[in-house]
């Protein structure tokens, strides 16, 4: 009876040791996970994987009320849209944007029926230069007094999502559009 007692007391201990270690080794993992994610990061912000900026405040294209080439209402048609707005005419950077879109747009491969291009400004005036260089772009004009010159991507539900700087009309689109494209289930 007091061999049985002894091996009790024994194994009790061998217990107690072993969770005192899967405990020990639980608390030095964490400690040594959350000591080494803050060692590593020494100030720096952690943010998003986009290139451009998101569109802020939310807008979407039924508040810019949009206006075609036949003066018809632009909805959001259940595409993606790449557009480039410019306040005037579309000269320099505006018209390097205009080509850059167009080679991003072949670039997208099976992707490329899933987006439209579009030249968006304030004032109707459309230049026949540009339809005859670019066919299957798109011209709007529509109250856009509220966004800055430059590219957008809008989803198909209507909202503007990303914007870039003219300049940047090649590769930072194309990284955040494929992005969008493939976690999209629309349009």
């Amino acid at each position: 009876m007091a061999d049985a007692q002894a091996m009790q007391a024994a194994q009790r201990r061998r217990n107690r040791i072993a969770l005192i270690i899967i405990l020990s080794v639980t608390v030095l993992s964490l400690a040594g996970s959350y000591g080494l994610f803050h060692l590593t990061r020494q100030g720096e912000v952690w943010g998003t994987t986009n290139n451009g900026e998101f569109v802020t405040p939310p807008t979407t294209v039924e508040s810019l009320s949009l206006r075609d080439q036949q003066n018809q209402p632009v909805t959001e048609g259940g595409t993606w849209w790449l557009w480039v707005v410019s306040s005037g005419a579309c000269e320099g950077a505006c018209d390097q944007a205009l080509h850059q879109l167009r080679q991003l747009h072949a670039l997208l491969n099976k992707d490329a029926n899933r987006v439209r291009r579009a030249l968006v400004q304030s004032v109707g005036s459309q230049s026949p230069t540009l339809a005859e260089r670019y066919p299957k772009l798109k011209f709007l004009s529509g109250q856009i007094q509220n966004l800055e010159p430059g590219i957008y991507i809008v989803d198909p539900i209507g909202n503007l999502v990303f914007r870039y700087p003219l300049a940047d009309a090649g590769k930072p689109v194309l990284e955040d559009l494929k992005r969008l494209l493939k976690v999209s289930q629309i349009g």
